[in-house]
């Protein structure tokens, strides 16, 4: 009886010490818990006002929480570290500008950096504009070093399957900043901000375009300066493809273009009357004097100008003008006489 009563003694006190084990770890898991926990709060969770911070390239987990520390973002960079380590952020932290405020928690900039939500800015660029007056937009919104963007405009290489097409010269990529509404991050350099607008332009002219064109008979450098003169020459998406008529007709006709725009172009300035001393301008892209297209595009042309050039109405016109010195609308003709009328019905107008 007393070697059973012994044996039943050691058992409980095995029994005692596994539950004193299984406390203190219990303990220590809810206090760890806790301590993470108590880490996760924000420096000031009042605090409304929010601070930009950059995070360079190449950044590690300990540098960040560095600068977000000196910025007054957090409270502790080792607690940063070691809370980015134990929620396995540590190493999935990227580069860019932030918008962070010390009411958030680790984990609300964590997310952020961790996703790359990097502080961002928008541009616009409409139809029609020339590469000068695209350059003219982003330094006014003070998005580019106009001589670093104008160096990468002149000299810049760039791994496009257009590019390669492209004819030699200054005005190289004349009519391939495509327009577009684009998203930047506010660190993008010049390079970044003119590889977006090739690179739409890239996505936009796909492989059907290039069949069409070379189907037409014209490299892509004349169609997209087709494009441009369309761009230019209406803004009623249904006249386009008339418009382009038109060009093919009178280039098939051997027909001088007589396009204003491409006066306008070479003047450098959009008159709304071209005198007789501008028609005279002595320039390759004067379409009054030089017989064919210009040696160019002159504006950057959207995908509803581009697809005309590609697919134009089949028609006998070789004439328009427009109906109304206040109207966007054209009268198009397939003779002289015809056009003398419309030309004579838009002239009472103003």
């Amino acid at each position: 009886m007393a070697k059973r009563y012994r044996v039943k003694k050691k058992a409980n006190f095995g029994l005692t010490i596994l539950l004193v084990l299984i406390i203190i770890a219990g303990a220590l898991i809810i206090g760890g818990s806790s301590y993470i926990k108590g880490m996760d709060k924000p420096l000031d969770s009042t605090s409304e006002e929010y601070i930009t911070v950059t995070v360079p390239a190449g950044s590690t987990t300990t540098r960040i929480g560095q600068i977000l520390e000196e910025q007054g973002i957090i409270a502790d960079d080792s607690k940063f570290k070691i809370y980015s380590k134990i929620k396995k952020y540590d190493g999935t932290l990227k580069a860019g500008e932030y918008s962070l405020s010390p009411s958030m928690t680790l984990t609300e900039i964590l997310d952020i950096i961790q996703s790359g939500a990097a502080k961002t800015t928008r541009f616009t660029i409409p139809e029609g504009l020339t590469i000068d007056q695209v350059t003219d937009i982003l330094a006014e919104q003070n998005l580019i070093n106009r001589d670093e963007f104008e160096n990468l405009l002149l000299h810049g290489e760039f791994d496009y399957k257009f590019y390669n097409t492209l004819p030699a010269g200054d005005k190289r990529l004349e009519g391939y900043l495509f327009p577009e509404t684009y998203e930047i991050f506010t660190t993008a350099s010049e390079s970044d901000i003119l590889n977006k607008m090739l690179g739409q332009f890239d996505s936009v002219f796909i492989d059907e375009y290039y069949k069409r064109a070379e189907e037409l008979g014209y490299s892509i450098n004349e169609i997209i300066t087709i494009a441009s003169l369309i761009e230019r020459e209406t803004r009623v998406d249904s006249e386009r493809p008339l418009v382009a008529s038109v060009i093919y007709n009178r280039l098939d006709a051997g027909m001088a273009l007589q396009i204003d725009a491409t006066v306008q172009y070479a003047l450098g300035e959009q008159k709304q009357f071209l005198t007789y001393d501008d028609l005279e301008i002595d320039s390759p892209y004067n379409t009054y004097k030089i017989p064919g297209l210009p040696p160019g595009p002159i504006c950057s042309p959207g995908k509803a100008s581009i697809e005309a050039a590609l697919y134009p109405a089949d028609s006998d016109y070789y004439y328009y003008v427009l109906k109304s010195a206040d109207s966007i609308e054209h009268n198009f003709a397939e003779t002289y006489d015809k056009f003398l009328v419309y030309k004579s019905q838009y002239q009472s107008t103003y």
